[in-house]
């Protein structure tokens, strides 16, 4: 039984967040899109490669494998989580789904132009472990913290990772820009050894939590023989559960659409960076330090506002400043523009993923047992607005040869996620007259 608001277990916790933010920030975020770029544009087929047979172009590619990859984990999860709560093995799965990231990260310091496929599929299957332990680690949430202290400890977690993860990055940082100072002369080598250096960071940064973190609790008058069906019935159970809130509903299907912007921005920038501007890996880098610096007091800020105007107030907010980021966003052209873009970026990021979390931990029915078939819909939402996101961003690229029109089509997701935010809103306060 965990103790809530206990601070060596939120500390704990949060530490998962301190771990994995490294691969967000290194593989998705900065030196694997700037250094995926560079090596996959040659003089002979420009922006183009082969994949099994297959020509695509390089930022599409990387996109679709990581659509592909949540699209698995989208389908695959439910189910998982749903056994994890009736056979109380969740932290079991957790360091599951760490391990294969963090092992794949460490796959990709042999990443070259030559091992493309192979490196292609390391990176999906990094996402996947990335995903997976994200899951488990959020179902913590209600378990550790009581509802009024939620909006602060997923704001301490949110913290926590961008903190780790500027850490991490500052260290790969030393070896891309300053190689001279370490005796090394392979161009390749810095990046390369990034990803390997992520692997351990994630591994090892993760023994914190899972020593503290309990297991879980079986629930053993539900546990049964076959585990299929076994997750399939709780997954069942939660889902009828789900469906009858209208306010859990309602805030899923919102937090749907706009996470399909949110995600796929901050997937994609980089890349967005890179092929547009062309600024760089120690340009990019330093960006995106900037906005994971931001972020911090963002998430901060954001959980402060929420206690003083409520959460949705919040979120009705920060998805209008989205909006406006992307119409910017299509229009810039220099690196200034884009520095000042990403820092607005950056202060709504954090803000918007940490209210996001402890908002639906909120709306979950007091007491629950399946924290983390509750937390599975949630995480599934993310996941297949990232697929569609991610899929949107690539087709339009393909199709019109201009990244820019991916950018401003993003802004659509936005409007619809505002809309039904508001929709939200009114709920919430006919709920309140009732009372």
């Amino acid at each position: 039984m965990i103790t809530k608001n206990n601070k060596k277990t939120i500390r704990s916790w949060a530490f998962f967040d301190w771990a994995n933010s490294a691969y967000n920030l290194v593989i998705t975020s900065t030196i694997f899109p700037a250094y995926y770029t560079i090596i996959t544009t040659t003089k002979e087929h420009g922006d183009k490669v082969e994949f099994f047979g297959r020509t695509f172009v390089n930022t599409s590619l990387s996109n679709y494998a990581l659509s592909f990859a949540y699209l698995i984990m989208a389908f695959a999860l439910p189910m998982l989580s749903s056994i994890a709560d009736r056979r109380g093995n969740k932290k079991s799965f957790m360091k599951f789904f760490t391990y294969i990231g963090g092992a794949a990260c460490i796959g990709l310091y042999f990443f070259k132009l030559d091992t493309l496929e192979m490196s292609i599929i390391l990176f999906a299957i990094a996402a996947m472990g990335y995903i997976g332990g994200v899951l488990f680690s959020n179902s913590y949430l209600p378990e550790i913290a009581t509802e009024e202290h939620q909006d602060r400890v997923s704001a301490q977690g949110f913290s926590y990772g961008y903190i780790g993860s500027v850490i991490l990055q500052l260290i790969c940082f030393l070896f891309v820009l300053k190689p001279e100072w370490f005796g090394i002369t392979d161009a390749s080598f810095p990046p390369r050894l990034s990803f390997l250096l992520v692997g351990v960071w994630w591994i090892g940064f993760s023994q914190i939590p899972f020593s503290v973190l309990p297991n879980g609790t079986p629930q053993l008058d539900k546990v049964k023989t076959n585990i299929i069906k076994d997750g399939f019935s709780e997954l069942s159970k939660v889902w009828g559960q789900l469906k009858q809130m209208k306010k859990l509903k309602g805030f899923l299907i919102s937090f749907f659409f706009y996470s399909m912007g949110v995600q796929t921005i901050m997937l994609a920038a980089a890349g967005f960076a890179e092929k547009t501007l062309k600024l760089g890996t120690a340009k990019l880098i330093a960006v995106i330090l900037i906005i994971q610096l931001v972020a911090i007091p963002g998430a901060m800020l954001m959980s402060y506002l929420a206690k003083k105007i409520g959460n949705i107030n919040v979120l009705i907010m920060v998805v209008l400043v989205w909006i406006g980021c992307c119409v910017y966003g299509y229009y810039i052209t220099s690196e200034y523009q884009f520095y000042s873009l990403a820092a607005i970026v950056g202060l709504i990021m954090g803000g918007i993923q940490s209210l996001s979390r402890s908002t639906y931990s909120k709306y979950l029915p007091a007491d629950t047992k399946d924290t983390t078939s509750f937390f599975s819909f949630y995480d599934v939402t993310e996941k297949l607005a990232i697929v569609i996101g991610l899929f949107s961003f690539a087709y339009i690229e393909d199709l019109t040869g201009n990244i820019r029109y991916s950018i401003i089509a993003l802004a659509s997701f936005f409007i619809v996620g505002l809309i039904l935010l508001v929709l939200l809103r009114k709920i919430e306060h006919k709920e309140s007259l009732k009372l």
